[in-house]
């Protein structure tokens, strides 16, 4: 079968649908209880408690040092928890050699042994296992098939491109089919336009294996785009879980709001909370700001209004005063083909930036270097932050 007439997976149907940790009767695959790791008595991870569920593809996402590798790591078996415990199908996995486990581990080296073909670096984990010669040959081939790289089965990891010897660890890792991969950074050494094709291609395989998939990245995007869930974290902790769109329309906090993404963040005072509408005051906007807010905030409490550029229209001829509007001048225009983004800059020395899709190729008058312009959000655009 070619692969223009290999029928393709609805993966949005799927993942549309897709939403085990909603349903109370559902039992995770993967539980953290409370897991604590130290090195050289500095923690790691401070007690984190996160489930994962059968079928779904997860992400931990945050900066360097954060803990995500630790917490992988500790699935795997390379480390031990020094409090809490891990649990796979309702086993503990305390004492559990790595080999012992139902999870396979993709390196961002990628761990490709030099002096092996494709098809053997694929083999060697199967030939470990002890399976019959003829099986051994017809898993490579079904993984060979199934990453595209039936041609190059000859071949020396030298001989490949950055994206084929990513296919070919990525084939290692799944042809023993584990119960779960784990993916430490699988993309970072790949070229932008390399990586976002990989992406997709992640998680088709994803789909169609039915496998549970942990990836561990930094790359907002990347997470964004290939996970059923999010988990950010910040300094050995889980700071919010969520659907991508949930925890990038609804961040819980300036940090969460300001790591995934862009954002603009103006701090204001409560001054009326009428229903859903919350008033704050602001020394940012001669009116103020207007948003709206279900969670119960009190009146003269500092907060913070988290919007996003792309909520933000660019006015060049002034609009009626009111809340939500701001002037400033444009100080510098990033031309990205698909956005362009603009930084603008107020009276107080501050820059605000805004984004505008590029839906047409002519616009009667852009917005150019040096313009006075105005600022304006619905009051539904931003996110009211206590923390």
């Amino acid at each position: 079968m070619t692969e223009r007439s290999r029928p393709r997976l609805n993966i949005g149907a799927v993942r549309s649908t897709f939403a085990p940790w909603a349903d109370p009767a559902a039992r995770p695959l993967v539980r953290f209880v409370n897991v604590v790791k130290r090195f050289d008595g500095e923690t790691a991870v401070a007690g984190v408690s996160l489930d994962i569920y059968e079928g779904e593809f997860f992400a931990l996402l945050g900066p360097s040092g954060c803990g995500k590798t630790t917490l992988m790591r500790l699935l795997a078996g390379f480390e031990d928890p020094d409090e809490g415990r891990v649990t796979l199908a309702g086993e503990d996995l305390a004492g559990r050699a790595p080999h012992q486990r139902p999870v396979n581990m993709m390196f961002q080296s990628y761990a490709l042994f030099p002096h092996l073909s494709v098809e053997k670096n694929i083999a060697f984990g199967l030939r470990q296992q002890g399976l019959p010669k003829e099986e051994v040959e017809a898993r490579v081939a079904e993984m060979l098939a199934l990453v595209r790289l039936d041609g190059l089965a000859r071949r020396k990891p030298h001989q490949l491109s950055g994206g084929q010897r990513q296919r070919v660890a990525l084939a290692r890792a799944i042809a023993p089919r584990p119960r779960m991969l784990l993916l430490d950074e699988p993309l970072a050494a790949l070229d932008r336009k390399l990586r976002e094709e990989t992406q997709w291609e992640l998680m088709a395989l994803q789909q169609s294996l039915g496998m549970t998939f942990l990836i561990v990245t930094h790359d907002q995007e990347e997470a964004m785009v290939t996970a059923d869930r999010i988990a950010v974290m910040r300094a050995g902790e889980i700071v919010q879980i969520g659907r991508p769109a949930e925890v990038y329309e609804a961040p819980n906090s300036r940090y969460v709001a300001d790591f995934i993404g862009d954002v603009n963040l103006f701090e204001g005072k409560v001054e009326s909370a009428d229903g859903q509408m919350v008033r704050l005051a602001s020394a940012e906007a001669e009116g103020g700001f207007e948003a709206v807010e279900d969670d119960m905030i009190a009146v003269g409490d500092t907060v913070w209004l988290a919007v996003r550029p792309e909520k933000i229209q660019v006015h060049l001829d002034a609009p009626p005063p009111g809340p939500n509007r701001l002037a400033g001048k444009v100080a510098d225009i990033g031309y990205l083909g698909d956005w362009t983004t603009y930084l603008v800059e107020l009276p107080s020395g501050r820059t605000i930036r805004a984004a505008r899709a590029n839906a047409s190729r002519f616009v009667e008058r852009p917005v150019d270097w040096d313009d006075q312009v105005w600022l304006t959000f619905a009051p539904d655009a931003g996110v009211v932050l206590t923390q």
